[in-house]
Order: structure tokens, then sequence, then C-alpha cells
């Protein structure tokens, strides 16, 4: 699929103009400048044609973000790697020394170019849009990426420059399993997913929350196919102070609720505190498979049993849904990573696992024969069939005389029973009764 890069200085509407052209508010926008870091992508269908759209963060030199660098190599690598530059400028602004840098860049890279005016939203604004030939890009195209003016007749520019290789499929990744890796600010989910794909795809820096967005990446590789998105770091709402950080927890929110497994990632420096636990229930509640990953392991005094000590803490504080996986990682030593892959794959087979009726019904009626549920007020109960529901994580139907006698003791004793005979590690287990 064709490449489109939007790239530009900080605050023109390059994440505006991405939304609008993907169709949904994937990337955070913000008055803010420089909200955008990492390199974003999306969809975009036209006429037909369908393409891929990459967002970038503002191009700057010499201003006072810590992430400039990291910034400025991430747009390099977005125009390396696409057919077609997007360049977005202001029209309140006129020419600035960034946009005349660029277009020095863009110049020389000898990519078809696209330069796109943007904040254009009254018609005598469109005057001072001529100003912009001076950048030696051709001719500009006036829009509002606010109000959706002039994108139309962008976009079919767009699609005349692109490489001609399209007609509109289905999303190649739609039966791909999502995998999100979670967890607090700074805990090593960004540099984690970098290990992953050995590459420096998201910007990693000391500072918690450099992440802002919840980035999704494909990786095939050692026989495991994922889509991997690395999500923004989930605090107390309490400590949540500007609009910003909101939108990058409802973010991670909604990868969690659209997610296949969770990646929980807890300091091993901290332990298991009070946040991680909000996360882990917030995974339990949407019934998703989880692994949790310790990392820091590297820089913890380690004595005899420490793991082990370790691994009981972690399973008192989630019980009763203690039957995760629990591996103990340094990301940066690349210590135990392959772990975590194994046991994430390991647990999607689990969640996405069917089990035919009769395999259930030959396992557990002995079981429950052999300790039924007791009797309520002289009543007896008498379970006669299970079968499995088709729902996305594990539920299973218990079909009785007296649905509303069964008490969540028996429940719990019906799911332990499950877990010992079919593998469900790492995923949450639903138990109904019904009337027969």
């Amino acid at each position: 699929m064709n490449l489109v890069a939007i790239v530009g200085r900080p605050n023109v509407g390059k994440s505006t103009l991405f939304n609008r052209l993907v169709g949904m508010r994937q990337a955070i926008v913000d008055e803010t400048a420089g909200v955008t870091r990492d390199r974003h992508y999306g969809t975009c269908e036209w006429c037909g044609n369908e393409f891929s759209v990459v967002d970038t963060g503002g191009f700057t030199s010499k201003s006072d973000d810590v992430f400039e660098s990291e910034i400025r190599k991430q747009v390099m690598i977005a125009i390396e790697e696409c057919d077609l530059v997007l360049f977005v400028v202001d029209v309140g602004t006129g020419i600035t020394d960034f946009d005349a840098e660029i277009a020095g860049l863009l110049r020389r890279s000898n990519k078809p170019v696209v330069l796109a005016v943007n904040k254009v939203d009254t018609g005598d604004k469109m005057y001072g849009a001529h100003e912009f030939h001076a950048l030696g890009l051709g001719d500009p195209w006036c829009i509002s990426s606010a109000n959706g003016s002039g994108t139309g007749d962008l976009l079919d520019r767009i699609v005349e420059l692109l490489p001609e290789e399209n007609t509109v499929k289905d999303d190649p990744y739609a039966n791909v399993p999502r995998i999100a890796i979670v967890g607090k600010p700074n805990v090593g989910k960004s540099s984690l997913v970098n290990a992953f794909l050995g590459e420096e795809r998201n910007i990693v820096t000391p500072i918690a929350g450099t992440t802002r967005d919840s980035i999704s990446t494909y990786y095939n590789k050692f026989g495991h196919e994922f889509m991997l998105i690395d999500t923004a770091g989930l605090r107390k709402k309490t400590r949540v102070k500007e609009d910003l950080e909101f939108y990058s927890v409802m973010r991670s929110i909604r990868a969690i609720e659209n997610s296949d497994v969770c990646v929980l990632m807890v300091d091993a420096s901290t332990g298991i505190e009070a946040q991680d636990m909000a996360i882990f229930n917030l995974i339990a509640r949407n019934k998703k498979g989880c692994v949790i990953v310790v990392n820091k392991w590297d820089i913890v005094e380690k004595g005899n049993n420490t793991m082990k000590e370790f691994t009981e803490v972690i399973k008192k504080r989630i019980a009763p849904f203690s039957d995760v996986p629990i591996i103990f990682t340094s990301v940066i030593n690349k210590q135990r990573i392959l772990d975590v892959l194994n046991a994430a794959a390991t647990v999607y087979s689990n969640y996405s696992r069917k089990i035919p009726t009769s395999e259930l019904n030959e396992v557990m009626l002995p079981e429950i024969e052999n300790y039924p549920p007791p009797a309520w007020k002289g009543k007896y109960i008498r379970i006669k069939y299970v079968t499995q529901l088709p729902t996305q994580s594990p539920s299973f139907a218990f079909f009785c005389n007296l649905p509303q006698y069964v008490k969540d003791p028996y429940k719990r004793f019906l799911e332990n029973r499950l877990r010992e005979h079919f593998d469900f590690s790492g995923c949450t287990v639903q138990i109904y009764l019904r009337k027969k």
C-alpha cells in the first residue's frame, strides 16, 4: 500500500488533517504546539484508492523541546519511507525559517511533494497562499483541515501523484491478534516495543509520559504475528492535570478495549502498586488476556528466592484471578524479552480456544457429580448440561433446575475445575448458570 507522510513545523494542523484523512479522531489534537511525537499511522480511502497516511511530529531546531532531535529523526525516517510527502504550512504566518528548511530537505529527497496551505477558512485568506510559490514546490493547495474545505481537491491531487497499485481491499491486519503494552508511565513500554522490533520505532526518554498516542505496529518475527500497540502510561486520575494527558489516558483505555491480550508492565524497583492493580482490574473487567511483565529486574538486589517471593506477592494481590503468566525482564539488557512474546502467543491461543460441547460434558459432569452444588433450604440443585458460549473471551453456561440458588463459591469451584482440565492461563473465565 502506498504511504503518504504529513510533515511540517509544529502547530500548522498536521494531526487535524491526519484525522480528517483517516476519518476519525485517531491522533491527539490540542492548542499546545508539539503534541505529536511518534509517527502515527492510519488508512485513507478516496474514490476507490486506498493508501496509508503517517502523521509526524513538528519539525524544529534550537527549540526548548527535549524531544526535538528524536522528532527530527522520526520525520526523516517518515520522508525516507513514504511514496509522497504532504507538506503542511500555515497561511497565517507565511513562510518561516523552518518552512524554508523543510522545503530544502524535500527538494533534495526527490519524492513527489504536495504543498497544502492550511487554515484558509475564508476566501480573503486565499490571496496569502500565493507567497508559498517561493518554496519552489509547485502550486500550493488551499485547505482548512478544521472544517474540511479544499481537502477533496487535495486528495484528488495526492491520488494522481501516487504510483498506481491500489484498489480498495479489506484491512490486511483485521484478523491479526492485537497485543497492547500497558502500564504506568516510565516502566519501559516503548523500550519493550523497540526491543521486539529491533529498531527505534517509538521515542524513548527517561521522562515519564513521553508516549502520548497509542501507536500500532505490525510485528512478524520468530514465528509470531501480532499488531503491537504501545500506549501512554496510565496515572491516577487525580494526578492528570492537563487535557493532553487526559486524551492520552482515554486512548490507552480504548487500546485495552480493542486488544485481545494486554501485556501489563510493572516496575520491579517499586513492586506492584495500587495503580498497577487499577490497570489490571481494567484488563480483567474488559475480559482480555493478560501477561504481567516485571521490568527493570536488573536493578533489583536479589537473594536466593527473590523471584519466587515476588511472584507470590503479585499472585496474592491479583487474587482470585491469579492464573496469569508472570515474566521478569530487563528490556535494556534484552533479558527474557522473547519469553514475553511466547507468553502473549500462548495467552492468545487460550483466549480464542473453543471446546466442543461433548468434550466439556464428558469432563465436567463427573466433576459436578462428585461434588454437587450444596442444597439450599432443602432444595437440591442438579446441573444437567454445559456448553461454551460464542463470546470472544471464554464463557460457559451451566444449565440447571434452580440457577438462583448457586452461590459464588461454587462458581469458583466450577472455574477451577475448568482451568484444571483446559489451559485458560492468562484469561478470565465467565461462569453463567441458566434455567434448563
